[in-house]
Order: C-alpha cells, then sequence, then structure tokens
C-alpha cells in the first residue's frame, strides 16, 4: 500500500518520534546522547525550528517542535543522517540506525500540546526507568532550571504570565501520570502510532470494505458485532480512535475486544 501523505500542521507544531532501526538501541551511553543533543542543536541553528520538549530512550526520542520554515523533512533527515554517521564509525557498525520514516503527528491546539509536553516528559517514569522529576535525558530540567536547548517559553506562558507561578504549574502538571483514560483531547497511544483519523478510516475500508463501513450502523447487532470484531483485529488502533472514526460507541467495542 502507498504511503499516505504527512499531515501539515497549520501551527507549524509537530510530535516527532525517531525510532531506532528492527527497535534496536540508537544510545549505548552517556556520550552517545550528548552527541545526540549537539547535533539537535546544530540542526536548531541552521534551520531555526523551536523545541518545545524532548525524551531520549534507549531506543527511541521524542520530539515537540515548531517548524518555523517548514522544513520538518529536511530537520529530520539532516538528524538522522549526521547521528547515524557518527553512530555507526563510534561503534563499528554500518547500515541503517533509524526506521525510514519517522512518525510525526500535528499538534494543533492548547490542550494537547500541554498533555504532549507531559506525555514526553513521563516516557522514562511509564517505561519503569526513573521518575519524571529526576531522568536526566528529557527536557524537563530545563523548565525547572536554565533553558539551554528548549524554548521553554511558549508554554510556561501558557501557564502563567508570572514566571515561578508558571514553573510550579509545570511541575503540578508533569506529577500526574497520563493514561489512556485521563488524557484530555489526546490518547497516548495515538501518539505513539501517529496514526491520524484518516488514515484508521482507510485502514477499516481496506479491511472490511467502504460499503460495510458506510452502513454498519444499519445491521442487526448480530452481523455489526462480526464487522466490529474485524476491525478491532487491525493493530496500532484504540478503541476509541475506532469509535469516533466509525461512529460506534466505545462501550460496544471495549466489550467485543
Amino acid at each position: 500500500m502507498p504511503r499516505l501523505a504527512r499531515q501539515k500542521s497549520y501551527t507549524d507544531v509537530y510530535h516527532i518520534i525517531l525510532r531506532g532501526i528492527n527497535k534496536q538501541d540508537i544510545f549505548f551511553d552517556d556520550i552517545d546522547r550528548w552527541k545526540f543533543l549537539k547535533e539537535l542543536k546544530r540542526c536548531k541553528e541552521k534551520y531555526k525550528f523551536e523545541i518545545f520538549a524532548y525524551c531520549l530512550m534507549d531506543n527511541h526520542v521524542h520530539l515537540m517542535i515548531k517548524d518555523n520554515e517548514k522544513q520538518i523533512n529536511k530537520i529530520m533527515q539532516s538528524i538522522a543522517i549526521s547521528y547515524a554517521i557518527y553512530f555507526n564509525k563510534r561503534h563499528e557498525r554500518v547500515g541503517h540506525l533509524f526506521s525510514n520514516r519517522y512518525n510525526s503527528r500535528v499538534v494543533e491546539n492548547q490542550n494537547y500540546l500541554l498533555n504532549l509536553q507531559r506525555y514526553i516528559h513521563q516516557n522514562p517514569e511509564k517505561a519503569g526507568i526513573e521518575k519524571t522529576n529526576k531522568y536526566k535525558w528529557s527536557s524537563y530540567h530545563e523548565y525547572i532550571h536554565d533553558s539551554k536547548l528548549v524554548d521553554v517559553e511558549f508554554i510556561l506562558d501558557i501557564l502563567s504570565t508570572n514566571h515561578i507561578d508558571a514553573i510550579q504549574e509545570f511541575k503540578k502538571i508533569n506529577l500526574r501520570l497520563v493514561t489512556l483514560d485521563s488524557a484530555e483531547d489526546i490518547l497516548e497511544y495515538e501518539m505513539v502510532t501517529g496514526i491520524s483519523d484518516k488514515e484508521v478510516r482507510k485502514l477499516i475500508e481496506l479491511k472490511i470494505g467502504k460499503d460495510k463501513l458506510q452502513n454498519i450502523n444499519n445491521y442487526n447487532a448480530r452481523i455489526r458485532n462480526e464487522i466490529l470484531k474485524q476491525i478491532l483485529e487491525i493493530k496500532g488502533i484504540s478503541n476509541r480512535q475506532i469509535s469516533r472514526v466509525i461512529g460506534i460507541h466505545r462501550k460496544i467495542l471495549d466489550r467485543l475486544k
């Protein structure tokens, strides 16, 4: 199936996930992590984008950036190629380091943005690695202390016009762990997979056919449920997103799953 075109953000803000190929580690030690941040800083200066959040995990990276010059593909290509050349040379390896296509999701409302920064910063805690406020390799500390790479004022100004109060509110927000049921306008699962509603609808149409999807509410319960079970076989889509796309109450999907 041909790749669907990336969705463009009218705010120019994106959530980016860069993964190691076949889920392999892209950081072996702190030297690697410092090098990646150095490359991130170099590209930021070259392409004039803003960074609102980042988190470096062993086999993937989360970024929230504002692409002021509308060069998102060049930005990610530059970061990935430069770091991969360094990594392969240092660790005496050859071949691709990153998955061929980075994941991206547009960020187009304030609620999404605030929940997204929390999700990014809480990645280590949810993975059982370390508490959010203790993890060294995320932008959390730049919000609390001195910012060197991250443009912290954008988010802090949303929280309060008073800088000290904004930092306290930032701490309070990030103490509440994001779960699938507590995130307001976003889903953790959707952010990870980066699948838009339009793409989900296309996947469902390919699975069951356009006619069945269009008439799903017209079938009796038995036939409808059999069709829904087929839809639920599609991996990488949350029940909440399916519910939103096809117009079936989420509780029905939850019971069938």
